[in-house]
């Protein structure tokens, strides 16, 4: 907007599930009619429009950093400790040069996860009496979100100071596919989380609890340290 000052952009929303099987995943010849916005025109027909689906750039370095942070560095850090400039200097460069995924800031679409987490999902109103609650494994867009959703349960339960969070990392293309094949860990029964500012409520009729399997360990995704 700032260097279009003239250009009247306008904003929609639209369902993750409706953008990816109708526009992202749809056949590249698939005619498309392109209007001005605002235009009464009939618009221009083309084909061949690409889409993008554009990560936050914090949790794109994020999953950067996890892919490739040394072990003894991830120690530290989950230790409660702080890199020195230098070396967060020196994680960052890796993280920009040497990270197997995620290296495009379009289309790679990180995933964050921690082993232990479930969110419970209560039986919702006008169920029949007695309706089982649903655990569902939460996945979160933003890692920030994962991080401080985690540490704020530590804090209420005294019981969980021992427990260490295993961060698991997927792509989002990979989990669409998990979702869509037979599979030990039925993927379907997650819960995808969109980024929030902190501080604000989670999904509704929710709580997160820690568990102590650790399914993630079947899943094929990058943990931290690895």
């Amino acid at each position: 907007k700032g260097s279009n000052e003239d250009m009247d952009l306008k904003i929609a929303a639209f369902s993750l599930g409706k953008i990816w099987f109708n526009v992202l995943s749809a056949d590249k010849d698939q005619e498309v009619k392109l209007k001005l916005p605002g235009s009464d025109g009939e618009g221009e027909v083309t084909k061949g429009v690409e889409y993008r689906l554009v990560p936050d750039t914090r949790d794109l370095m994020g999953a950067r950093m996890l892919l490739t942070m040394d072990p003894a560095d991830g120690e530290k850090l989950k230790a409660g400790g702080s890199l020195t400039a230098e070396d967060a200097q020196a994680a960052i460069k890796k993280a920009m040069t040497e990270s197997p995924k995620f290296k495009d800031t379009f289309n790679e679409i990180p995933v964050f996860m921690i082993a232990q987490m479930r969110m419970q999902k209560q039986p919702a109103e006008g169920d029949a009496e007695g309706g089982e609650t649903v655990q569902l494994l939460p996945m979160y867009f933003s890692l920030q979100n994962m991080v401080g959703t985690w540490q704020q349960f530590m804090s209420q339960d005294p019981n969980a100071s021992g427990v260490e969070p295993a961060i698991n990392l997927m792509d989002l293309h990979e989990l669409v596919a998990k979702m869509q094949e037979e599979s030990e860990i039925d993927f379907r029964n997650v819960l995808l989380i969109p980024p929030v500012p902190m501080g604000q409520a989670g999904p509704e009729s929710t709580s997160t609890v820690p568990t102590d399997d650790d399914p993630m360990s079947q899943m094929g995704g990058d943990t931290l340290g690895d």
